[in-house]
């Protein structure tokens, strides 16, 4: 026969092995639950910053129109981030822009160049490249 202290004993170690492993089960889902919240807001950061590269790429590209012998640096502010461009003088009548955009931690970077002249723009290449 059973003695009924061995059968509270029993039962007690089954509760608590079981409440264990539903902690590890709870702690796990928790766990991945903000590596995938932690993911998709890195990815939606790295869209941004890509999108802020080609405004500043773009605005570069603006400044050259506006003024052929342009040459300089500017930063803008858009949203929840910033990007900022670098133009260049390759030779006379090229440029080179490499523009950067930053969203908290992620930056995207991208790199271009055109040729000017008096009756047009030409773009040679527009690029992403690593930061």
């Amino acid at each position: 026969m059973v003695n009924t202290r061995e059968s509270g004993y029993i039962a007690l170690m089954a509760v608590l092995i079981v409440g264990a492993a539903a902690t590890a089960i709870a702690l796990v889902l928790l766990v991945s639950g903000s590596d995938a919240q932690r993911s998709a807001l890195i990815e939606q950061q790295s869209k941004q910053a890509r999108v802020l590269a080609i405004a500043c790429g773009q605005e570069a590209l603006q400044q050259i129109h506006d003024n052929l012998a342009f040459s300089g640096t500017a930063t803008l502010t858009m949203g929840q981030g910033s990007c900022s461009y670098v133009v260049a003088v390759s030779a006379p009548t090229t440029r080179s822009i490499v523009a950067t955009g930053t969203v908290g931690n992620v930056i995207r970077k991208l790199q271009a160049a055109c040729t000017v002249n008096i009756a047009n723009i030409s773009l040679t290449s527009w690029q992403e490249i690593s930061p």
